[in-house]
């Protein structure tokens, strides 16, 4: 079994260990979404993971689900990010782009815009808008010759983000978002080509992929699932035929990396491991499971297959969690008041570990 901390060749990078700092929204853009000098200290804090996959950023306005999140829809915001990265390169570490396009999980106080999706069927909860959490809208349904352009999105941010000195993307098609909504037996009742059979439903996140991988080079393409995920009420009827499906043809594009969610049994998990060829990144904390990923969790997914391992709260509340794990530390607990209230509390503010004296 490779160790958590062996390194390990992803594309062109060079990783000096199998930790992936997974992407988690902090809403703490400035205006016009702009990436700030925090965002660049709190990303090379952690620049010890083998790799960080930065919070979703949207690729277009319409695409925008909450307020406070930055975008790659522009060449100002493009340009906002070069800060992130050069301080991230500068502490040693590497870093991908999430591109996250919230389609139905958004609201028109946020972005000015009815929301989008695969079918006029509203999501389920609320979203955060500027004047306080919202039920989510019904969205306007894309017209068939309208969906290209969001393809598009994806490969136009990748550009963008690859300009601003990112080293990949990661399409976000997990948690009830776009490409999730198309993936979705009931969020998706379209009759054209981009609905209805398994084959159809995974075009859109295909297409996505490929628009993006043509753009910014396969090797710097990576992709996110959440399978079987119930995410803002999105459903997968087919979870298994569904992404043995998308995974098949993601093959054939020869991707960077694929991203899954453990949303699923381990049984469905492991099947998707031996469909998909590449690189395999795990998140192994299950939705009402355990609060973190540690070493025990990290270590039986590496048994199991999969090439990097995904944390979360533990990154967000350890800068260097690389080395806490690695010889055993105890992790500071994540403060959840602190996660989208903005500021610097609670983003800049967790510490190192302090030895005893």
């Amino acid at each position: 079994m490779p160790s958590l901390f062996s390194g390990y060749r992803l594309g062109g990078l060079e990783l000096p260990n199998r930790t992936v700092m997974a992407p988690m929204s902090r809403v703490r853009a400035a205006a016009g979404g702009l990436a700030t000098p925090s965002m660049a200290a709190y990303y090379a804090q952690r620049a010890t993971a083998g790799l960080i996959v930065a919070e979703g950023a949207q690729p277009s306005l319409v695409g925008q689900s909450n307020p406070g999140t930055p975008g790659l829809s522009t060449d100002e915001q493009a340009r906002s990010w070069r800060q992130v990265t050069d301080a991230v390169h500068t502490s040693g570490g590497r870093v991908f782009a999430q591109i996250m396009h919230g389609g139905r999980i958004s609201h028109p106080e946020t972005t000015g815009f009815q929301p989008v999706g695969p079918s006029a069927v509203p999501g389920e909860g609320n979203v955060f808008t500027p004047s306080g959490p919202q039920p989510v809208p019904v969205p306007r349904a894309l017209a068939t010759d309208e969906v290209p352009e969001h393809v598009r999105s994806y490969a136009d941010a990748a550009r963008r983000a690859v300009d601003a000195g990112f080293d990949g993307v990661e399409l976000h098609g997990a948690n009830g978002y776009l490409i999730s909504q198309f993936l979705s037996s009931n969020a998706n009742l379209r009759e054209d080509r981009y609905g209805g059979s398994v084959r159809d439903r995974i075009r859109f996140a295909v297409e996505a992929a490929a628009a993006t991988a043509e753009a910014v080079g396969a090797d710097r393409t990576g992709i996110r699932l959440s399978p079987g995920g119930g995410f803002w009420g999105v459903v997968e009827d087919d979870a298994v035929e569904l992404n043995t499906a998308l995974l098949t043809e993601l093959a054939r594009l020869d991707l960077a990396y694929v991203h899954l969610e453990a949303t699923a049994d381990e049984e469905t998990l492991l099947l998707l491991r031996k469909t998909w060829p590449g690189t395999l990144i795990v998140n192994p904390t299950l939705p009402g499971g355990p609060r973190w990923t540690g070493r025990a969790e990290a270590d039986h997914w590496l048994d199991l297959g999969a090439d990097l391992i995904a944390f979360g709260r533990g990154f967000l509340a350890n800068p260097d969690l690389v080395e806490r794990l690695r010889i055993g530390l105890p992790l500071a607990p994540a403060d959840e008041a602190t996660f989208y209230q903005g500021g610097d509390a609670g983003y800049l503010t967790y510490p190192t570990y302090r030895h005893p004296a």
